[in-house]
């Protein structure tokens, strides 16, 4: 009787820590990719032949962090992000990761979803932009926040990348390109490049600019947007009966 309840009690305390290590995977990597890990062992990489992958970074973050504690900074961050993956999960986006004050989402992986995955990072992106607006710091209250945002469309190839500490990663000139994208942006602004604006142009109810030819480190001379933001419903019906 005893070895019996022995054995119900170890195989209880197995089965909480498979629920742990599931739960953990979920929460390092996209479902699909986890489950496919745990009944594989591994998960090779794979080429997307269009996606598409934002980027923006906090807007005078150095400083902000130097009239910080490092504990107020990451208070900081967390409040941030916290407001910001609230917004990912309404679109059919996946954050990739956040480095400091940068922050990465992918739309197109692990699942494809046709030519959505421009108009979804670009809804995404008007979304972050006009909320960080409102997100007060405790410490810093004369402080408003702005983002400067990069967006690029292209192939990639992603894949999980080590054992202890598995990672989702992205790979390819897309993904370069999208970084660059952000870096030669402008304070409140989302900068696009030409494939990007040529999806949402196919796409139809974005509103954009062009920026002109600029000097891109690494890629030498490109034609770039802005995205301004979307074309309401009534502004095409007005168009239309004029």
């Amino acid at each position: 009787m005893a070895f019996g309840i022995r054995l119900q009690e170890k195989t209880k305390a197995l089965d909480q820590e498979r629920k742990r290590t599931v739960f953990l995977l979920h929460q390092m990597l996209p479902v699909s990719v986890a489950k496919r890990l745990l009944n594989a062992g591994s998960v090779p990489p794979e080429n997307y032949e269009s996606v598409t992958i934002y980027f923006s970074d906090i807007v005078g973050f150095t400083m902000m962090s130097s009239r910080s504690s490092p504990m107020q900074v990451v208070a900081m961050l967390n409040q941030i992000y916290e407001e910001f993956d609230d917004k990912v999960e309404s679109y059919d986006v996946y954050k990739v990761e956040t480095i400091g004050d940068a922050y990465m989402v992918a739309s197109g992986l692990p699942e494809r979803n046709g030519n959505c995955h421009c108009s979804e990072i670009a809804k995404l992106a008007l979304d972050l932009q006009n909320s960080v607006a409102g997100i007060k710091i405790a410490h810093l209250p004369d402080t408003q926040l702005q983002l400067r945002i990069g967006i690029n469309s292209g192939p990639c190839v992603a894949g999980v990348v080590g054992h202890k500490m598995p990672r989702y990663c992205l790979f390819g000139d897309t993904v370069n390109t999208a970084s660059r994208m952000e870096s030669h942006g402008l304070p409140g602004w989302i900068h696009i490049s030409q494939p990007t604006n040529c999806l949402l142009s196919a796409t139809g109810g974005f509103k954009m600019s062009m920026r002109g030819e600029i000097e891109v480190k690494g890629k030498g001379v490109m034609t770039t947007y802005w995205l301004e933001g979307l074309i309401l419903p009534e502004h095409n019906n007005m168009q239309s009966s004029s």
